[in-house]
């Protein structure tokens, strides 16, 4: 069985594939709902005709048009949507952020039982794989993937990668801030240093960094990178920045009927100006560290003890982003578009309800950009009718699953993890249409940071680093930016 050792390269051979060293257990054995089988092999045009009968007022050929948007750089996402209704019975998937690298496959029952590979190998196949072939710079080189946590998917798709290359791939836990990596750029090659010592250039990499990724990989590099660090300033790791794409692609496609929909979204906010635009939101927001992941740096303030306790810590970023805080029905932020509560789950047998958001996962293909897998998280505790003094907000709302143990380590909760099979999906009170919608979504949310990261990139292929300046004047981050 792989295991993993930290601060060591391996030599991935084709061949190496076990499934059981890449799923969750639970997901291994889990057979997928029928409703998303049905989904993840519905062909573009059912979807476009269903999503338009159920929403006259899109542009079917403008929602065809970006289905087949041609992704330049952000080419792997995964979308974390929240399901909510409002007073009236408005529903709605609303987009809470969209990340590169995201993890998922682990979590997502096999669409075929004959196929054990599962969606690994078609993210590898129909983005990965292609984005080799087609690279014009011939660099004699290795393939190499490289990763600071996930490691279950991380090495899924390094063995994935050399079955269909059919050559060994270089396998490296790249830690932020690490002494003495195995991996360097000399003229915009990456090189990684194998065991004995010899540095070997890398003609294309696939990378799970997901800690301040900028920080070791450089904006030009002749390297091909999936994804490419463009991708995580211009949205995929920044939330600050990804706001304002929502907000420009928005603007675009007001005629076309299409939008992103998003919390109501206050950005540049400095820490002393926090309070104030809690207020404002009725004293329910939540706050966001726009550069963090897997959890880490959102706070849920429902209450004065929890925003003066926000108040009292040390970040290293100065901007902030305040959003409008979903909640119960009888206690959400107060925005322009009125209060947004969460649907929850069904019910369980002691009639309580929890916080769930869907991850969707989607990447670039030839035939447009598709569906790779979905999974669900709940909250740890159930949502509450009524506020109580001294609760913890965040074990109410929060659902990612991430978190480090006493030694540092990244850890999963999986109790909180719900299936797309059998069992689970039946739990989470949605249909098909709750699918599409969640599906276009994630492919709006994609498609406006793309358009980001192409505008942010000059004609030479050169980071216009005073625009970035402009949108994102944060000075510890533009530190950080290798």
């Amino acid at each position: 069985m792989l295991q993993e050792t930290k601060n060591k390269l391996r030599i991935i051979s084709p061949g190496e594939f076990e499934a059981h060293n890449h799923w969750y257990p639970k997901a291994l054995n889990a057979t997928i709902h029928p409703m998303i089988n049905f989904f993840l092999n519905l062909d573009q045009e059912r979807i476009i005709t269903r999503y338009c009968h159920m929403h006259p007022i899109v542009d079917g050929d403008k929602l065809r048009e970006i289905l087949n948007y041609p992704i330049k750089y952000f080419q792997w996402a995964g979308a974390d949507l929240l399901n909510v209704t409002s007073a009236g019975g408005k529903r709605q998937m609303v987009v809470i952020e969209n990340n590169s690298c995201p993890s998922g496959q682990k979590s997502m029952p096999l669409i075929d039982d004959h196929l054990e590979q599962g969606s690994y190998r078609l993210l590898i196949e129909r983005t990965f794989v292609p984005l080799i072939k087609r690279s014009r710079l011939k660099i004699k080189g290795g393939i190499a993937v490289l990763y600071d946590k996930n490691f279950m998917e991380a090495s899924g798709y390094a063995e994935v990668i050399a079955d269909l290359m059919k050559e060994k791939v270089y396998f490296i836990y790249f830690e932020n801030q690490a002494e003495d990596p195995d991996v360097r750029f000399t003229d915009g090659i990456m090189e990684v240093r194998d065991h004995s010592g010899t540095w070997v250039p890398i003609r294309a990499a696939f990378r799970y960094l997901t800690q301040k990724p900028w920080n070791r990989l450089p904006l030009n590099s002749k390297t091909k990178i999936l994804n490419p660090i463009i991708a995580c300033l211009a949205g995929g790791r920044n939330k600050m920045v990804a706001a304002k794409a929502y907000d420009i692609f928005n603007s675009e496609l007001e005629e076309s009927g299409l939008k992103i929909n998003t919390p109501e979204t206050i950005w540049d906010v400095r820490k002393n100006e926090i309070p104030l635009w809690v207020r404002k939101m009725g004293g329910h927001a939540v706050i966001k560290v726009p550069y963090s992941n897997a959890g880490q740096g959102v706070y849920t303030i429902v209450t004065e003890r929890e925003l003066d306790e926000f108040m009292k810590l040390d970040f290293d970023y100065d901007l902030f982003i305040v959003q409008s805080l979903i909640g119960n029905s009888n206690w959400s932020s107060i925005t322009s578009l009125g209060k947004l509560y969460h649907v929850g789950t069904i019910p369980n047998q002691k009639n309580q309800t929890f916080v769930a958001d869907i991850r969707m996962m989607v990447s670039a293909t030839k035939n447009g950009i598709k569906p790779l897998c979905t999974y669900a998280r709940k909250a740890e505790k159930p949502l509450l009718n009524d506020l109580e003094s001294g609760m913890d907000s965040w074990s109410m709302l929060g659902t990612n699953l991430s978190f480090k143990d006493s030694k540092g380590n990244w850890k999963s909760d999986t109790n909180r993890l719900m299936l797309m099979d059998r069992r689970d999906f039946n739990k989470l009170g949605i249909g098909l249409d709750d699918l599409i919608e969640a599906y276009i979504q994630t492919v709006l949310s994609t498609v406006a940071i793309d358009k980001m990261a192409k505008t942010l990139v000059n004609k030479q292929g050169k980071f216009r680093m005073r625009l970035f300046k402009s949108l994102n004047n944060d000075q510890n981050l533009l530190n950080e930016i290798m």
